[in-house]
């Protein structure tokens, strides 16, 4: 069996022809006594129609993209789904597992692969060619890699299009727009030293820019470490122009997370390897701070697939599809409480966090922002942590949470994504709605008809979630938001709708919305429309 690499994937069906096909959707005579049931259970295989052209299911199985769980139900439902289907690659799968497989050379990450590295995948998975499309199909949900993205970096940013093509604007005082200049530009302008490069995933973080490619090579640019200044001579030198960082050159990376002190990378299999801050073990390592190498993170996630990482201030979130569900892990500074262990504790290495449970509630996206945490379950609730300043946590109040807490004036919504900064979150709902809370500085929470407070400040900090009127009002169904995750810099956020479009507001001293301000503005409370076409 195999499947085709084609824009529009085709299936090549078993032992039937392409007339055969067609004869059996579109002959109006049919098959058998219309009045007669037919029902496999007990019966002879004859009795079940499909029985006969076991060729045509898979090709149904297929072409429908079915999910893992749908798969997997029919296997527990009818036993003809069960017994081996005796097609190759392996005539021992049964008709699901084939299926599953046929869905998993679909992906852009997994069609490179050898074939003992599929193996070896398919048993860190959990032995099922089912549960391998899951980690894959939830690896590109959580991040929209291969998707249209936008990032709103530290002062910086950068928005990818659906064909891989990389626009940046904003600061650049250390090359970090990758345009070989060091001059602010306002207008996106495409990375023209990328081009017939598809990127599939970007992270942007204080003073630098990564770009993951479709054949897993990485790019880098601005500051030339992934240190921070505190560090001294680190990031002393800049590189303008994209440059492959020659030490992830073995391995396939997927997505990378910058967070302040280190940088984190994601591969193929489901690993994760982190640049730095390897001083006293903080990341399972035994390294000093001035070791720019990857390593692997050590620990619990050694042998987990990953599917998704989120860094923060001093600390990482890592979403893991193990065989029983969806979980996450932390490590790093426990500053807050936003390693959701129920401490303010570091955490060397990668922990548990063990609340989801207790609330059954199964992870799908985890969001890190600077000092909380956030995540949206398979159900659609939402649950938030760590330092909960200017109501950033979304529970009415200021307080700190030490575990993963469901946010409950959200609970006639079904969340599907979620993003957080320095004290900001926004949840986008299944409708497209987008609700934002926490830190009102700099316009960032898209809230421009609140009223001034007594000091005449229009900046209120908003408690608890609120609707976003001003995306409402654009009738366009949101699908991202990305907003500046930085204590070092004024917030600005995106939103990017179904159709393609890129909406901007909040802080823009530096270009970083990617609209021209006037009149001495340095921010936008309203959104405005980004002269960019992602779709």
């Amino acid at each position: 069996m195999d499947a085709t690499t084609s824009e529009t994937p085709r299936v090549q069906l078993h032992n039937v022809s392409e007339q055969v096909i067609a004869d059996l959707i579109t002959s109006s005579t049919p098959t058998f006594n219309r009045q007669q049931r037919h029902c496999y259970g007990n019966a002879t295989p004859g009795e079940f129609p499909l029985s006969t052209n076991p060729s045509t299911v898979l090709h149904v199985l297929t072409a429908y993209n079915l999910e893992p769980e749908d798969l997997a139900k029919l296997e527990a439902t009818c036993t003809f789904f069960r017994q081996p289907a005796h097609f190759p690659p392996d005539y021992k799968l049964s008709l699901s597992e084939l299926a599953s497989l046929d869905a998993c050379q679909k992906r852009a990450i997994f069609k490179p692969m050898m074939e003992e590295e599929r193996q070896n995948l398919k048993q860190q998975c959990g032995g099922s060619w089912k549960l391998v499309l899951r980690f894959l199909l939830a690896g590109e949900a959580c991040t929209r890699r291969e998707k249209s993205q936008a990032i709103a970096g530290p002062g910086h940013s950068l928005a990818v299009t659906s064909k891989g093509v990389v626009y940046s604007f904003g600061s650049n005082s250390s090359g970090q727009l990758g345009h070989g200049t060091t001059e602010e530009e306002w207008r996106p302008c495409p990375i023209r030293a990328l081009q017939g490069v598809r990127i599939i995933q970007a992270a942007a973080g204080a003073g630098r820019t990564m770009l993951i490619t479709d054949r897993g090579q990485v790019y880098a640019f601005g500051k030339d470490s992934f240190g921070e200044k505190e560090y001294g001579g680190q990031g002393s030198k800049i590189s303008t122009e994209p440059q492959l960082v020659e030490s992830l050159k073995d391995i396939f990376v997927v997505q990378a997370a910058i967070g302040n002190f280190f940088t984190a990378v994601l591969s193929r299999e489901g690993r994760v390897y982190t640049f730095s801050w390897g001083n006293e073990s903080k990341l399972g390592h035994h390294t000093e701070p001035r070791d720019m190498e990857p390593r692997p993170l050590l620990g619990a996630l050694e042998n987990m697939p990953v599917v998704q990482i989120a860094a923060g201030y001093c600390y990482l979130l890592a979403l893991v599809c193990e065989p029983t569900g969806m979980s996450v892990y932390s490590v790093g500074c426990g500053l807050g409480g936003k390693l959701g262990h129920g401490s303010k504790i570091d955490e060397k290495q990668p922990r548990l966090i063990e609340q989801f449970r207790a609330l059954n509630l199964q992870p799908m996206v985890v969001a890190a922002g600077a000092w909380h945490a956030a995540v949206v379950g398979k159900d659609g609730r939402v649950c938030t942590w760590g330092w909960g300043r200017y109501g950033c946590l979304g529970h009415g109040n200021e307080e700190a949470e030490s575990v993963p807490k469901v946010v409950e004036s959200l609970s006639n919504v079904k969340a599907v994504n979620v993003a957080t900064g320095d004290y900001t979150t926004f949840v986008v709902s299944d409708d497209g709605d987008v609700y934002s809370f926490g830190c009102g500085e700099s316009s960032s929470l898209g809230h421009n008809d609140v009223v001034a407070d007594e000091q005449g400040n229009q900046h209120t900090n908003v408690l608890s979630p609120e609707i976003v009127k001003s995306l409402q009002q654009l009738n366009e169904r949101v699908v991202q938001i990305s907003l500046t995750n930085s204590i070092y810099w004024n917030a600005h956020t995106f939103a990017l709708t179904k159709s393609g479009k890129l909406y901007a507001f909040g802080a823009g001293d530096k270009g970083q919305l990617g609209v021209d301000l006037v009149d001495n503005q340095t921010e936008r409370p309203n959104p405005e429309r980004v002269n960019i076409d992602l779709s």
